[in-house]
């Protein structure tokens, strides 16, 4: 995918700095080590004083031990070199590129429909992130939150793409992005406010297939991305179409679940089968149609 020249987002929020889910256990570890020099301060007047003056530090929200670069402020030392490295910065690069692309495409299907675009926000975030939804961790891969507007994306999961699911491309990541930004179209649609209602009255099966239909239209939204990147922005190369449809086949229901229990369970599909997500892609590449996206 040709995005080096592109314009860039400014609507990504990198919280890579941010460590919620390490920075207790990191504390903890550290005050651990403080232990001995503790006791020893506990025996005499003026440690007690430091003592007290260091709890009150503490609580009111500064960390005395940072002083001594004991813990890191806001992340730990391994997400730090992760944070700083060549590649990840590049990925950060490529992701503000292909959601700035995505925003002035929708923009412009938007506009023929006479209505308009809200950009969402997407924010980067490293092994643990809170949302309006709730915390998520990376384990739950890149999603979208229709409470906040916001598509969130651990870097790491291009790794996992590419080494674990065997979809290795940009274009591949590209697809992942296109499709979460499907998922605000939708919402700002109302389609999942539909859907949701909709789950309320349905038993389970008949909620995954209602799920189904939704991420299959976001599958065809990102076709339709695909379609424009092309048309307006001449964006793809050779390959670029076999590497989405790639990943989608990798993480299609049926391929996911014959890889982790040797057998499949259909009524438990939430997302649909490598074919399914495959053709929906391809629908709304080939045509550029909003309405052939049209998955219910």
């Amino acid at each position: 995918m040709k995005w080096e020249d592109n314009r860039r987002s400014s609507n990504v929020e990198d919280r890579r700095n941010e460590s919620p889910s390490n920075f207790g256990s990191n504390q903890n570890n550290s005050m651990l080590a403080f232990l001995p020099i503790i006791k020893m301060l506990i025996g005499t007047k003026i440690g007690r004083i430091i003592l007290i003056i260091g709890a009150i530090s503490y609580f009111m929200g500064f960390n005395p031990l940072s002083l001594l670069d004991m813990v890191p402020s806001t992340q730990n030392s391994a997400a730090s070199q992760v944070i700083n490295s060549k590649k990840d910065d590049n990925n950060a690069q490529f992701v503000s590129a292909v959601l700035a692309q995505t925003e002035d495409i929708w923009t412009k299907v938007f506009q023929k429909y006479n209505a308009s675009y809200v950009e969402p926000k997407l924010v980067l975030f490293r092994n643990s992130v809170r949302s309006a939804c709730g915390n998520a961790s990376s384990e739950t891969g890149p999603f979208y939150c229709p409470v906040d507007q916001k598509v969130y994306l651990d870097l790491s999961f291009f790794d996992e793409l590419a080494k674990r699911h065997d979809a290795p491309g940009d274009f591949a990541q590209a697809y992942v992005i296109a499709h979460e930004i499907g998922h605000h179209v939708q919402n700002i649609t109302g389609t999942i406010d539909k859907v949701q209602k909709e789950k309320q009255k349905s038993s389970t099966k008949q909620q995954n297939e209602l799920q189904v239909k939704v991420e299959l239209q976001a599958d065809c939204y990102a076709g339709l991305w695909a379609y424009y990147s092309k048309k307006d922005f001449d964006s793809l190369e050779e390959g670029d179409i076999q590497e989405a449809l790639n990943a989608a086949n990798a993480i299609g229901d049926d391929t996911l679940q014959k890889k982790a229990h040797g057998h499949v369970v259909p009524d438990s599909f939430t997302h649909g089968t490598s074919k399914q997500r495959m053709s929906w892609f391809k629908k709304g590449f080939d045509t550029g149609d909003l309405k052939a996206c049209n998955t219910f």
